[in-house]
């Protein structure tokens, strides 16, 4: 019956509400068989009696009838034990004999005591100047019939009472387990539906631990859909990018077949562009693979010292040729007293000559890139810096993305990769612990930053 989470929380509220009210009832029950009203003006009559006779102890225990008169117009009775703990003087001597007191080491107004009939009595006690000590007592009040009061005087307001409050109790009960309950079902329900083409995110309701989780679900569902849609992207554009050199491939083998290239220099030609085509295909497959295993952090990386400023003149050793041909002035800014990072070298070169690379091929002649380093607290910071055509801010945000590509028309050249590039610059940038950045300005060119540690994370 009680299966879903709204009945059973409830069903809880309504039994602590039970709970609660059965045990004020016990409460309230043990109280009056305790009389505590009672035994209160006991004790206070037994304080009284005691005042009167300390502030004035020759009135009272030299004269025997003086005190046997206080004790019959107070109902008490009045002892006096010696050192020795005999009994000196005894308002009631024909009644049974009480003990001498007790230590009252809990510093209580009254305590209590059995006489020779097991008779219960409340008494007080104080010592007086002589070391004698003065000992008021009376009879315990006996319980009433607790039973009678309570079912005359309390049994009808209890139930009345207690009726209303559990009624109220059940109502605020079904309301606070809806409060609770409603936005979880609706994670539920959203859950179980997904996915779905009206999915929308869940409304944060409830108690704060209940918005949390549901702002957690809806961030959750944000990560599916962005993940579920890079899938279908890099699926569309690996296609897209297999389909110009196999339909190439395919073109010119089937001339070869044809006898279509019937010369020499035609089969050369045809051969040529499969090769071409082929290489193309294979380079961007162990790009995919390289970016697959950076991405899932199973990438080996060589991790040792690196002079980052023999790296980057080696950078520079290596695109000067192609620099030289295309008018680039290629520079290096570097500071001798460099401290070594600990990288891979290899994996750091790849990460320069592709960010080098594209900069010589976005640089008009005459134009400029430059390499540089410098030390930034517990970090190195690297920048490849180009004074090329720029990049359109729109496109900022996607120049990692895989297969991005910026309108290459005024790059130099043709056939730029498959823009995966940029992609895996960002994943070995990230499995070192560090980050990169880019700033652009159409017409002033670009730059790439990248903050590296200096020691391993």
């Amino acid at each position: 019956m009680f299966t879903s989470l709204r009945s059973r929380l409830w069903l809880s509220y309504a039994l602590l509400i039970t709970v609660a009210l059965t045990i004020v009832s016990i409460v309230l029950f043990v109280f009056l068989i305790r009389n505590p009203a009672l035994s209160r003006q006991t004790q206070q009559q037994l304080k009284t009696v005691q005042s009167l006779i300390v502030e004035n102890p020759q009135a009272y225990l030299k004269d025997p009838n003086s005190l046997q008169k206080l004790a019959q117009e107070n109902a008490v009775r009045v002892l006096v034990f010696n050192q020795a703990r005999k009994v000196l003087l005894d308002s009631k001597p024909e009644a049974a004999a009480l003990p001498y007191p007790r230590r009252n080491l809990l510093g209580r107004n009254s305590q209590t005591a059995v006489d020779d009939q097991g008779n219960v009595w409340l008494y007080t006690t104080t010592r007086l100047t002589d070391k004698r000590v003065l000992v008021v007592a009376a009879l315990r009040p006996p319980k009433v019939p607790v039973l009678n009061i309570f079912a005359d005087d309390f049994l009808l307001p209890i139930i009345e009472g207690g009726l209303i409050a559990f009624l109220f109790s059940l109502v605020l009960a079904y309301a606070l387990s809806r409060w609770v309950a409603d936005p979880l079902q609706q994670v539920v329900v959203a859950a179980r539906d997904y996915p779905s083409e009206d999915m929308k995110p869940v409304n944060p309701q409830g108690p704060r631990e209940v918005q949390d989780l549901t702002r957690a679900f809806n961030s959750m569902l944000k990560r599916v859909e962005s993940s579920q849609q890079s899938q279908r992207d890099f699926v569309a554009n690996v296609s897209h990018e297999l389909k110009t050199p196999l339909t190439s491939i395919q073109g010119f083998a089937q001339a070869i077949l044809d006898d279509t290239a019937d010369t020499p220099e035609a089969r050369k030609q045809a051969a040529q562009i499969i090769y071409n085509e082929s290489a193309r295909m294979h380079r961007m497959a162990l790009d995919l693979l390289d970016l697959a295993r950076l991405e899932a952090g199973t990438a080996d990386l060589k991790m040792a010292a690196v002079d980052v400023g023999v790296l980057l003149r080696s950078i520079v050793e290596k695109f000067s040729p192609q620099a030289t041909q295309a008018g680039v002035d290629l520079q290096l800014h570097v500071p001798d007293n460099l401290p070594a990072l600990m990288a891979d070298g290899d994996r750091l070169a790849q990460v320069f000559t592709n960010l080098v690379d594209n900069a010589l091929k976005f640089t008009p002649a005459n134009g400029h890139v430059t390499l540089s380093a410098k030390k930034t607290g517990a970090e190195l910071e690297l920048s490849v810096t180009d004074s090329g055509f720029g990049v359109v801010s729109e496109a900022l945000s996607r120049l990692f993305d895989r297969f991005y590509q910026v309108d290459s028309s005024r790059a130099r050249g043709a056939g730029h990769g498959a823009g995966l590039g940029l992609a895996i610059v960002k994943e070995i940038v990230q499995a070192h612990g560090g980050k990169i950045g880019v700033r652009s300005q159409v017409g002033h060119g670009t730059t790439f930053t990248i903050q590296l540690p200096l020691a391993l994370k």
